[in-house]
């Protein structure tokens, strides 16, 4: 079954065409790497595709439900790490967590073991504006994975973390965690090592698609030239 069905989408912000004419499916378990310059429509289209955005036309399904008609029984099957952490600076990373946690019906046990797993228990009650980059997006993926979602869209989730921190997170995003995953990136390589399937955009069209093992990595180099 395919997780994600997209057919002829578009969107547009006035008259500029954000996205035109992308089509795509992706397999459950698989990772969709999806690469571009920026406005090249990635952002748009994890919008789309978590629902917070409508298209303007073409069909898109996620895990088996139609967008944007049937979106309330997909959201909470989704996790985004978005660009924004979507948390609040002046609550603790527990309170933070405890929050969404409670919009999703998950108990408190989650939030430990996630503050525990991501080694940030010792400053779980301090206010975020007193964390790091880094350490306010270990928060970010931990609210993207608290509710252990089927679909992961993941804008780059890699951005301000140390090797240390890579290494703690990969078994929650990273292809080890078994989830399907979008995976929006400016690292062509590392994109294509994590990759089942790649999707290259330049100015809302699709410039590159294909299986991650016949995508060469200067091909989507290109795409920034």
């Amino acid at each position: 079954m395919a997780a994600v069905e997209v057919e002829q989408l578009a969107r547009h912000y006035g008259e500029r065409e954000a996205l035109a004419g992308v089509s795509l499916s992706l397999a459950e378990g698989q990772t969709l790497a999806v690469l571009g310059p920026n406005g090249a429509g990635k952002t748009t289209l994890l919008r789309i595709l978590a629902s917070l955005l409508r298209p303007h036309a073409g069909d898109v399904r996620v895990l088996g439900e139609r967008l944007p008609e049937d979106s309330w029984r997909v959201r909470g099957r989704v996790g985004l790490l978005a660009h924004e952490p979507m948390l609040y600076r002046s609550l603790s990373a527990e309170e933070n967590l405890r929050f969404h946690a409670r919009l999703h019906g998950v108990g408190p046990e989650r939030v430990t073991e996630l503050l525990a797993a991501l080694s940030l228990s010792e400053r779980a009650r301090e206010p975020l504006r007193t964390y790091s980059r880094g350490m306010v997006q270990r928060v970010a993926i931990a609210r993207t994975v608290l509710h252990e979602p089927e679909l992961l869209l993941l804008d780059e989730p890699y951005a301000n973390l140390d090797p240390a921190a890579l290494e703690l997170v990969a078994p929650m995003i990273g292809a080890q965690s078994g989830r399907t995953r979008v995976l929006c990136s400016h690292d062509p390589a590392g994109s294509l090592a994590e990759a089942d399937v790649v999707l290259g955009l330049r100015g809302g069209l699709v410039a590159v698609q294909g299986a991650a093992a016949e995508v060469s990595v200067a091909e989507l180099e290109d795409l920034y030239r």
